[in-house]
């Protein structure tokens, strides 16, 4: 027969791991808050930045980011404080004695994890890259250090496969660029290309327009061959938001978007790919990584040692670390195309899973 009060100590658990989850994040946030606000209060005062602005636009779009890059650190040190303090008050040995399994112990924290995981999985496909986009536009008008860089002065894009876009001095606040040129490749030669003074972007028809341009063609048996024309108008496989520096654009697109922009520039056979592909399965490892480290937090803390809860916090708080500075690692060698992205950016849940079995069968049962 079942026993009545594991409804009572499910109830008990989520309660404390979502209240000290919450807690913490709340906690931490007023602090970085004020640290912010403490920088960056004479940049606001400055350009004059309204209030609503600050509050609603930059703070309001700021917090789920953070509630989001730390989830996991948070979820983590949850766990093992209220675990541990159940422990140092012989809980845990009570609950095991009753007749409850380790194994159904672990019931409300993966109830608790799978909230938490959910709630991170949201974040990360749509609300962030609505947030972040919204974030980096009151930077870009009230913030003096992110004013005039969201784009590079050299911009260098592939937009099909051997034909090569280069843009210089584009501005974002005007949709103009100094200076455009279009080159075309047969193998590693070039063969024409397009250039262009002061050209401006329409963002409704995509159409890219000059008063001015000159084409040119290369041909070993004729030598160069130079045209002018006036009135450029033309459509090409280029948008003006692929302009932007890559790591913020694609954290202003929503799932849907990204896989989109992935297979646009697989077409076009971009450089960019490991960057993209980092990203988006990022987006679904990060919030699986949450049941991962639950299960190493109540593997850890859930029996009584020599050093007490700090040395409880102290482990766990090392190896969320160590599993952060892993995927950062891994990343990067997707990022620069000498791994597979899916597997560097699984590779540290898979180590972790590993090491996180290990423990559940050393834990007391």
């Amino acid at each position: 027969m079942r026993n009545p009060g594991l409804k009572i100590l499910d109830r008990y658990i989520i309660r404390k791991f979502l209240g000290t989850y919450f807690f913490s994040i709340a906690l931490i946030i007023v602090i970085v808050v004020v640290f912010d606000w403490t920088e960056k209060t004479d940049d606001f005062f400055e350009l004059k930045a309204p209030l609503n602005a600050i509050l609603f636009q930059y703070y309001a779009n700021f917090i789920p980011f953070f509630i989001n890059k730390f989830s996991g650190l948070f979820t983590f040190i949850a766990v093992i404080f209220f675990t541990s303090k159940m422990a140092y008050q012989t809980e845990i040995t009570a609950i095991l004695s009753s007749g409850v399994s380790f194994r159904r112990l672990m019931w409300p924290y993966f109830i608790s994890s799978m909230i938490i995981a959910m709630l991170s999985l949201g974040l990360n496909l749509w609300v962030i890259p609505v947030t972040s986009e919204k974030q980096v536009a009151f930077e870009a008008k009230y913030l003096k250090k992110r004013q005039n860089v969201r784009y590079d002065r050299h911009i260098y894009r592939q937009i099909e496969p051997e034909l090569y876009a280069y843009v210089r001095g584009y501005s974002g606040r005007d949709q103009r660029a100094s200076f455009f040129a279009l080159e075309k490749y047969e193998g590693n030669q070039m063969v024409a290309m397009l250039e262009a003074a002061e050209v401006r972007f329409n963002p409704e028809t995509r159409h890219w327009t000059a008063e001015r341009y000159i084409t040119r063609k290369f041909d070993a048996m004729h030598g160069e061959q130079f045209e002018k024309h006036t009135k450029l108008d033309t459509l090409i496989n280029l948008d003006a938001t692929e302009l932007g520096r890559v790591n913020e654009l694609i954290k202003t697109l929503k799932i849907g978007r990204l896989n989109e922009f992935i297979a646009q520039q697989k077409i076009k056979g971009s450089n960019m790919i490991g960057l993209l592909e980092v990203e988006r399965h990022t987006r679904y490892s990060y919030p699986l990584a949450t049941f991962i480290l639950t299960l190493i937090g109540v593997s850890l803390s859930s029996r009584k040692i020599r050093g007490g809860m700090g040395l409880h916090i102290g482990v766990g708080i090392t190896l969320c670390f160590t599993y952060i500075l892993f995927g950062r690692f891994f990343e990067e060698f997707a990022k620069g195309g000498v791994m597979n992205p899916a597997l560097a950016v699984w590779i540290p849940n898979i180590i972790y899973a590993v090491v996180a079995v290990y423990l559940y069968r050393k834990a007391p049962k």
